[in-house]
């Protein structure tokens, strides 16, 4: 059924259609709209047999997620930038105990300074923490990728991590396929817990484990994850079947056959960037998209072939490495380790910065052209940088570099003299 409604609520549906036995509700935007729409489908009855759970922190959301899961129960949570670093230590607990978890997240940048605008640095901030995550485009893809999502969670016994742009996507109105409870099910299974807590056969979870098993307990967590690059493709084609849809997957290419430039990115900007490789094209330079679906796990083996006849990709981050750069360029370089192919680093849109087809058009003709640094920042203002940088140079106790810069671009009043 096609309907025009805003992306949280899209997928606050898609998990609905799911059938969750558990939801555990902690409210942080962007993500608060799902978790409330949800909310209210269990309070009217359109949600049954599920509990709607609310906890006093986003710790105590996933840690009831894994009570939940443990217990046998199809679960499911929401978060966002901080959100996502309070429950840190369940989140490690969750991948290394095997459960079945699907949580979204509304994609935020993470303070100091407080911003509540999109980038993707909390996710990635969690890349090596064992799940699954899977970004999405665009509001079809992540009401798609959810219920792709609770399958191939629950066939691996890993959790899964379904990745939006907050407010770009989580906020925004577009028109959506939402399928029926009979697609649904006719795809997704009644969950059979893989292992579950059973009083009449007693277990211990999360016991102690010494140097004599962890490494091997480590390593089962990548097996599984070698098993999901397997397993992702397999499900989207599955989907296609039911749904008529394809969507999913590891990758996906835009306009790159002949491409000698190609432009790597993740996310809902891969919009803005198609557009801009729709009119540079048109003008006649042979560029290409290679959008990545699937962060974790990484797909090594099918970047590399997407890029193999290309002279140079370009990887444009929602996130900065501190001190290095680029977090899915480093992943892009080891795919593509010996192929010889020129590669650029560009750190775009942090905390919410607009990425325009101005700025792209401008970055890509200079990445054509190998006029590019190794790490670039887009639309970076320097001025303001360096005055601050110079500003602690002359003196020691020069304030907080962000309400320095701050006043420096005229948000907040100046100091008075």
């Amino acid at each position: 059924m096609l309907k025009q409604c805003e992306g949280s609520h899209a997928v606050a549906e898609a998990v609905a259609l799911c059938r969750p036995e558990v939801i555990c509700a902690y409210p942080i935007s962007p993500q608060t709209h799902i978790v409330e729409g949800l909310g209210e489908m269990v309070k009217s009855g359109d949600l049954r047999d599920c509990e709607f759970i609310n906890v006093e922190s986003e710790f105590a959301a996933m840690s009831v997620a894994i009570g939940s899961s443990a217990a046998g129960a199809r679960s499911y949570t929401a978060t966002a930038s901080q959100g996502l670093l309070f429950m840190v230590e369940a989140v490690y607990n969750a991948s290394g105990l095997g459960l079945p978890i699907v949580m979204t997240v509304a994609n935020r940048a993470i303070g100091a300074p407080i911003n509540i605008w999109n980038d993707h640095s909390d996710s990635l901030s969690q890349r090596d923490c064992g799940w699954i995550q899977l970004f999405a485009e665009t509001n079809q893809e992540a009401l798609d990728l959810h219920i792709q999502a609770f399958k191939l969670a629950e066939e691996l016994s890993l959790p899964v991590m379904v990745c939006m742009d907050g407010f770009i996507l989580t906020h925004a109105y577009e028109r959506v396929d939402i399928p029926t409870q009979e697609q649904v099910d006719a795809f997704l299974p009644p969950y059979e817990p893989r292992q579950v807590l059973d009083p009449a056969e007693p277990v211990s979870i999360g016991a102690m484990v010494g140097p004599e098993a962890f490494m091997e307990v480590r390593y089962l967590a990548h097996a599984k994850q070698m098993q999901a690059l397997e397993r992702i493709p397999q499900l989207a084609e599955e989907f296609h079947k039911v749904f008529g849809r394809t969507t999913g997957g590891l990758i996906h290419t835009y306009r790159a056959d002949d491409a000698e430039t190609m432009v790597i990115a993740m996310g809902s900007v891969l919009g803005t960037i198609k557009d801009t490789v729709d009119e540079m094209r048109a003008a006649g330079h042979k560029i290409g998209v290679l959008g990545i679906t699937s962060f974790r796990p990484f797909p090594l083996t099918e970047v590399a072939a997407a890029l193999k006849h290309c002279k140079r990709f370009l990887v444009l981050e929602k996130s900065l490495a501190v001190g290095i750069g680029g977090i899915v360029a480093t992943n892009v370089r080891m795919a593509v380790t010996g192929m010889g192919l020129k590669g650029y680093t560009v750190v775009a849109g942090l905390g919410g910065r607009a990425i325009t087809v101005k700025s792209l058009t401008t970055l890509f003709e200079k990445a054509g052209r190998d006029d590019l640094e190794l790490l670039t920042f887009l639309d970076l203002d320097w001025k303001v940088v360096n005055r601050q940088l110079e500003r602690e140079r002359q003196t020691r106790r020069s304030g907080p570099a962000a309400e320095s810069m701050l006043r420096d671009v005229g948000t907040v009043a100046s100091k008075i003299a």
